[in-house]
């Protein structure tokens, strides 16, 4: 086989799979979840799912042409436990925060996990009691409450919200999924 047919099977599953994630809408058209395109399409073929946005290139196999999910919509509700905790990530923690320290604001440097009251003093692991952190600030701070230094929250944390897991499954959120996202922080302009 030639070197050239390699790099060109290579470069079609690069591009391939910069559009195989897919929006998972719940039967109320609420967000749930990103799954990747071969998930979605197995929902679809099985009665689970509608496709309700598609691309403009279809799938192919050796015998057939289907049309290529892009979001999909499940046709049973699916009851979403709001008040089950998730773990505390530093992906997540970072992507709640935006990406900037919770003290200064800074979205320069390499951020750290904080706990607003240190663990040594009582603190525990949850979303409320921890922010991300620029080194600088996690020093000054060290081992000390809010109250004992002169820092100030920007933002008082919270669990994260259910788009902070789309957009970290999904690089950026394409243009078709903003209308199904509008209600949750994403909007349609953007």
């Amino acid at each position: 086989m030639p070197a050239g047919n390699a790099y060109a099977r290579r470069r079609r599953c690069y591009i391939a799979s910069k559009v195989q994630r897919v929006l998972v809408l719940n039967s109320s058209y609420e967000p749930l979840n990103v799954c990747t395109m071969r998930r979605a399409y197995v929902l679809v073929f099985k009665g689970r799912a509608e496709v309700i946005e598609k691309h403009a290139q279809p799938l192919h196999s050796a015998s057939d042409t289907f049309q290529r999910p892009h979001v999909i919509r499940l046709l049973t509700y699916v009851h979403v436990p709001r008040l089950a905790k998730r773990r505390i990530s530093r992906p997540v923690l970072f992507a709640r925060d935006g990406w900037r320290c919770g003290y200064c604001g800074s979205s320069t440097g390499k951020l750290t996990l904080d706990h607003i009251v240190p663990r040594s003093r009582g603190g525990e692991s949850v979303w409320e009691n921890v922010v991300a952190s620029c080194a600088p600030c996690n020093r000054r701070k060290g081992d000390r409450l809010l109250a004992e230094t002169e820092m100030a929250l920007r933002v008082r944390p919270r669990p994260p919200a259910p788009l902070v897991f789309i957009k970290l499954a999904a690089a950026s959120v394409p243009a078709n999924w903003r209308p199904y996202l509008q209600g949750y922080g994403v909007s349609s302009a953007a």
